[in-house]
């Protein structure tokens, strides 16, 4: 079966997944809500210029607040135009860096920001939306890529990846056993895999094992340059880089649109969990009431109208048993017959 885009319209999120067989090759979710999402075009009015730039802030109609850049001169402070955004607002720890604009193009109409399939049908692979009783999702390891990126853990042949959003960037560390070179060279294809399951963007630095020979640097170098090569191909993901330093330390620096996976996973990590535990319940299997069990704090997470789709979706009647016991984010969900 040839590659494609499966989409589930879950409770509170839409996923999506680019399948090959039984293998997710890369993965996006739109969490429901954003006020300013890439590709929405309205009018604004520049609330701010920086003098002597073309950069400054927009106020949208419903108060929401982007960053812009590429002002024209005749766009002064109190001016209104149409803006397009370009980037989603990134949350980080302590604060939220503001989506970001810029003035749209000429002739450009008014219009939404495009869904999640509208965005995928642009580009080369077919997209298919899944019922509510697929599960092909599950056939392709979502719950294992889910674990991924609330964890940041990744585990390849030699060792293990760990992806630590941060507010300058993602760092991804490779840990593992010598030789550090052959180390190095196996978590080459485990990292660029891992920036498309992950949907990771923006600046990313990778610290690689140290290694003192310039012939066994300029080798990883050169394998990672090749399977960056190969995900620019398949998916038009594409970097500047640099080459790896005696400490092992390379850059990349890619376009940004949205928060990663376990950037978004880590700032909201209870919310993460709870959509989770609605996908499971909904996806129980045999007849009666629907048992949900988690800590408390998970419980509360569950935003009442996320609660009553629930209901709807399955027809059932749900019962909560919570206990502190649980891990926080840990929860399950099964039927219970008369």
């Amino acid at each position: 079966m040839a590659a494609a885009w499966l989409i589930e319209h879950g409770i509170g999120e839409t996923r999506a997944a680019l399948v090959d067989g039984a293998t997710i090759l890369a993965a996006r979710i739109d969490w429901h809500g954003a006020v300013l999402a890439p590709g929405l075009v309205a009018q604004a009015r520049v609330a701010s210029r920086l003098a002597g730039t073309r950069r400054g802030t927009v106020q949208f109609s419903d108060g929401a607040v982007a960053l812009v850049d590429g002002l024209t001169p005749a766009l002064t402070e109190g001016k209104r135009a149409l803006f397009q955004v370009t980037r989603a607002a990134i949350a980080e720890k302590g604060r939220t860096k503001l989506p970001m604009a810029r003035p749209a193009p000429d002739g450009a109409e008014p219009r939404p920001a495009p869904s999640l399939a509208e965005q995928l049908a642009t580009g080369p692979f077919p997209v298919r939306t899944l019922r509510q009783t697929d599960r092909d999702l599950d056939e392709a390891g979502w719950d294992d890529l889910v674990e991924e990126a609330m964890t940041g853990e990744i585990a390849f042949t030699r060792g293990g990846l760990c992806v630590s959003p941060t507010p300058a960037m993602t760092l991804i560390d490779v840990d593992g056993s010598p030789p550090l070179a052959a180390l190095a060279l196996a978590a080459v294809p485990a990292i660029v895999g891992a920036l498309a399951r992950l949907d990771i963007g923006g600046s990313i630095g990778i610290d690689f094992p140290t290694l003192a020979d310039k012939r066994e640097r300029q080798s990883v170098d050169a394998a990672l340059g090749e399977a960056l090569a190969s995900l620019e191909a398949l998916l038009g993901w594409r970097a500047e880089r640099t080459a790896m330093n005696g400490y092992g330390f390379v850059q990349l620096v890619s376009r940004l649109e949205r928060p990663s996976l376990p950037a978004l996973f880590a700032r909201h990590p209870m919310s993460a969990a709870a959509r989770q535990l609605l996908r499971r319940a909904e996806r129980v299997n045999g007849p009666g009431t629907l048992l949900l069990s988690c800590h408390p704090a998970l419980r509360a997470a569950v935003l009442p109208d996320w609660e009553a789709e629930l209901v709807r979706r399955t027809g059932r009647v749900l019962r909560w048993a919570t206990d502190p016991a649980l891990a926080p984010t840990a929860g399950f969900a099964q039927a219970l017959s008369a």
